[in-house]
């Protein structure tokens, strides 16, 4: 499959997929899994509290948003392969990082966990067939589809490591 199309996502996934530039799946994980997980794992524990903001999360709090939402991502990209006919719920991120317990997570296991959700979500999408990605279906009132997913999950991770970057300064 190629890049997707502006048929195959919401607009606002448009800045996802602008962070990628693999032609396909399978070229994004050989681009970017692992400086994603490398990039992850090189953070200093000692920096993981750390919110450049008030009412801004923290770096360990952002890596459970990344977490959840590649899982969340990867579970609507299932769901619309499989051909699901009913719209897949959205979420708020915010009340899914109020909610989650990051705060009292172990750092050294949130990495291992990152780690086996990108290696998941990886094997689930070698196990599409081209006609799985062509799949489209409806998320948070939205067409999608299992292409794009791909390309969305990919860009979520590189956005947010952008944001340490630049206003985390990691």
């Amino acid at each position: 499959m190629s890049r997707p199309s502006a048929t195959e996502f919401a607009p606002f996934h448009q800045t996802y997929i602008n962070y990628t530039s693999g032609k396909d799946y399978s070229i994004l994980v050989q681009q970017y899994n692992d400086r994603i997980i490398e990039s992850w794992n090189a953070i200093p524990t000692e920096k993981i509290n750390f919110a450049y903001a008030p009412d801004k999360w923290t770096i360990r709090q952002m890596f459970q948003h990344v977490i959840d939402t590649e899982r969340i991502l990867a579970y609507r990209a299932l769901s619309i392969a499989r051909q699901e006919k009913i719209n897949l719920p959205g979420f708020d991120e915010n009340a899914y990082a109020k909610l989650a317990t990051a705060s009292h997570r172990n750092w050294k296991e949130m990495q291992v966990e990152w780690k086996i959700v990108r290696q998941s979500t990886n094997l689930l999408f070698s196990s599409f067939t081209e006609e799985d990605m062509k799949q489209k279906g409806m998320a948070n009132e939205n067409a999608l589809s299992v292409n794009a997913l791909g390309f969305i999950i990919f860009g979520h991770a590189l956005h947010h490591l952008h944001i340490l970057k630049e206003r985390y300064e990691i």
